[in-house]
């Protein structure tokens, strides 16, 4: 048989129980262990048999449950996009866990919060969904649903016992390729795959120690998960999606799956729906790389970004050292980029198109 692991062995002494004993707790987080990997045996953390994986632990992000009898079409009228799929009949194996992205907007059709949505197992209860925020905004956000509510049917609660994961290859060539995880929600604890782009690789939110629940699974730096982010063009918080200020179709929100354009109505519809229809699009959000010596404190968002000749391209809006994001005009990325500042003077800035976007926009 393969050896524990020793991130499990911590995580379980962690616990209050060694490895080994076969009380009923145990048991179970083994058997959810064994079902969160492939049929193919690969449990141990084997190099040469698997893949390796880092998790990010994101504080940043936090929790919201809502539930209730009118939990789907309550959330359906503030979402740019579809439900996650709902739960199998019963008496049916139980599904994969399904997960959504989309954003709420306000009434003038601008992005208030972006959300990653998870469907709870229902079994015979009321439907049940976890909202993914960014932690700044988790009363806003709570405050937002409480407007709505009215006399509907529903609990809005958060979620702090429970920790949100970013889990990517470590490898980042295998970031968009099949990986020996599979799609679990059992308890408290939901694996699933990133619904935004296969970059992203995987989600969890559990009580439990993450790493004990990824075979594999090794401790990463979390700016290590945000260079990847923005290495890729996903945005992601209020820093990347500034309440009230950014556009969803700017952002990319078609590109990562998180609005539909069949649905029913829904707050800020109206703007989003006209602007898809016209088809033009002119300013997006690009992955970009600074050049030079950058500014102790690095790059103010906001700061223009200029063509070769001066002219207006965009406007820096996130990023993390010599990588982020900036809004800028689609038709001037591929010339010379600048940005000026007053600490380092000029710094030449790159715009690339994301790899995994569709490929009528490259």
């Amino acid at each position: 048989p393969c050896p524990i692991p020793p991130q499990m062995a911590a995580a379980a002494l962690l616990r209050g129980r060694a490895p080994g004993r076969g009380g009923p707790a145990w048991r179970l987080r083994a058997a959810l262990r064994r079902r969160l990997a492939h049929g193919s045996g690969r449990h141990c953390d084997d190099p040469a048999g698997g893949a390796s994986w880092a998790c990010f632990p994101l504080g940043e992000r936090a929790l919201v449950r809502v539930r209730g009898p009118d939990s789907a079409p309550f959330l359906l009228g503030l979402l740019t996009n579809e439900l996650p799929l709902p739960a199998s009949a019963a008496g049916a194996a139980p599904p994969p866990a399904r997960a959504g992205y989309a954003h709420f907007l306000n009434v003038q059709g601008r992005t208030l919060y972006d959300v990653l949505l998870y469907r709870l197992p229902e079994h015979d209860e009321a439907p049940a969904f976890l909202l993914e925020c960014d932690r700044e905004v988790l009363g806003a956000l709570q405050r937002h649903l409480a407007l709505y509510k009215i006399r509907r049917k529903v609990t809005v609660e958060p979620r702090p016992e429970l920790r949100v994961w970013a889990v990517l290859p470590r490898a980042p060539e295998e970031a968009g390729g099949a990986a020996p995880l599979r799609e679990q929600a059992e308890g408290a604890t939901i694996l699933t795959r990133d619904p935004r782009t296969a970059r992203m690789g995987w989600r969890l939110l559990t009580q439990d120690e993450g790493l004990a629940l990824v075979p594999g699974g090794r401790l990463g730096d979390l700016r290590d998960y945000h260079r990847h982010r923005y290495q890729h063009g996903v945005p992601e918080g209020i820093h990347d999606l500034p309440p009230g200020v950014a556009l969803p179709l700017e952002s990319n929100l078609a590109f990562m799956n998180g609005v539909s354009f069949t649905k029913g109505c829904y707050i800020g519809q109206e703007l989003t729906a006209r602007t898809h229809h016209v088809g033009v699009i002119r300013k997006r959000l690009f992955p970009v790389r600074i050049s030079g010596p950058l500014p102790a404190g690095g790059i103010t968002p906001g700061t223009s970004v200029l063509t070769e000749s001066g002219q207006a391209a965009g406007k820096y809006r996130a990023g993390q050292g010599d990588v982020g994001l900036a809004l800028l005009r689609s038709e001037k990325i591929k010339g010379p980029l600048h940005i000026r500042t007053s600490e380092s003077g000029q710094l030449a800035l790159t715009a690339s198109v994301p790899d995994w976007w569709p490929t009528a926009t490259k």
